[in-house]
């Protein structure tokens, strides 16, 4: 029997079902009353784990931000990626894949912008951390995918304008002027910048 092919041990699988469970409280109480307002005792308690195992699977509540957050991030730009695949119009195809994430970040406009800090400003070494991080890296390779089936539009400069547009959209999620606009709002303002920018 291969590694591969090997049922996960019942340690592992325990491991899991404490994650999974300590994810739920978090997402469930943060949805509820915001991330600023939940402890991790309470997210223990509803977890039904004692405080010390939830910082073993992440080391602060912005970590637990991280853990819940991303993976909604992850589903978002799946479902954007997958939807620009049929779209030839370079904007519409950037935009299927912005609008999901966008609509992610602001389900609860508050835990949208406290991950949007604890990417920027959180530890890189802390896993959640990188995961949140690697899925910045590949909501611009999505985009630079779209923007280089443009012939006119070389590798170097779909990477650089893919960067751009995801800078766009973190700093108008991000916005205190943004705080309280919808996300039609943003998918709007994102969407004028980036017309902008693309060769059309």
């Amino acid at each position: 029997m291969s590694v591969a092919s090997q049922p996960i041990g019942r340690r592992e699988r325990n491991k899991q079902e404490k994650l999974d469970r300590i994810t739920t409280a978090a997402r469930e109480l943060f949805a509820e009353r915001g991330v600023d307002d939940v402890t991790t005792q309470e997210i223990a308690d509803k977890a039904d784990v004692g405080a010390g195992t939830v910082f073993v699977y992440a080391k602060s509540k912005g970590e637990l931000l991280l853990l819940v957050q991303n993976a909604g991030y992850a589903k978002a730009l799946e479902e954007g990626a997958s939807a620009a695949e049929a779209l030839s119009d370079p904007l519409e195809a950037v935009m299927s894949i912005v609008r999901p994430v966008v609509e992610c970040n602001r389900t609860q406009i508050e835990n949208g912008r406290s991950y949007l800090r604890e990417i920027v400003f959180g530890d890189p070494e802390e896993p959640h951390h990188r995961d949140a991080l690697a899925l910045t890296i590949q909501t611009e390779e999505a985009i630079a995918a779209v923007l280089r089936r443009d012939r006119r539009v070389e590798p170097g400069r779909a990477a650089a304008l893919a960067h751009v547009v995801s800078a766009i959209m973190f700093l108008s999620l991000a916005s205190t002027f943004n705080s309280q606009a919808t996300v039609d709002d943003i998918v709007a303002e994102i969407r004028g910048q980036v017309q902008a920018l693309l060769p059309i």
